[in-house]
C-alpha cells in the first residue's frame, strides 16, 4: 500500500529518483540557512550603512554596497531555496 502522506506524484518512485529529490531537498534546506545568515548580516550592515552614506564622499560607499549584495544575496538563496524544497512535508531535514 502506497504511504497516503506522500503527494501522488512521490508515490512510485524509483530509489535513484527518491535519492535526487532528497539531495534536492538538502540543498534547498542548505540554501535558506544561507538566506538567514545574510539577512543577520544584512541586518547588522543596516547600522553603518546610514553613516557610511552621509559621510563617505561621492560614490565610495562600500558599505553600503556591501548590505545590499548581502540583501540581494538573501533574496536569491531564499527563493531559490524555497523551490528546492518544494513539497517536503518536514520543517527540518536532518
Amino acid at each position: 500500500m502506497a504511504n497516503m502522506l506522500l503527494s501522488p506524484k512521490e508515490r512510485n518512485l524509483t530509489p535513484d529518483e527518491v535519492e535526487h529529490l532528497d539531495k534536492r531537498r538538502r540543498r534547498g534546506q542548505l540554501f535558506l540557512v544561507i538566506c538567514f545568515q545574510c539577512l543577520i548580516v544584512s541586518t547588522l550592515l543596516t547600522l553603518w550603512s546610514g553613516q557610511d552614506l552621509t559621510y563617505s564622499p561621492g560614490w565610495a560607499h562600500p558599505v553600503a554596497y556591501w548590505n545590499a549584495t548581502t540583501l540581494i544575496l538573501a533574496t536569491f538563496f531564499g527563493l531559490t531555496g524555497l523551490r528546492l524544497r518544494r513539497g517536503s512535508t518536514e520543517f527540518i531535514s536532518y
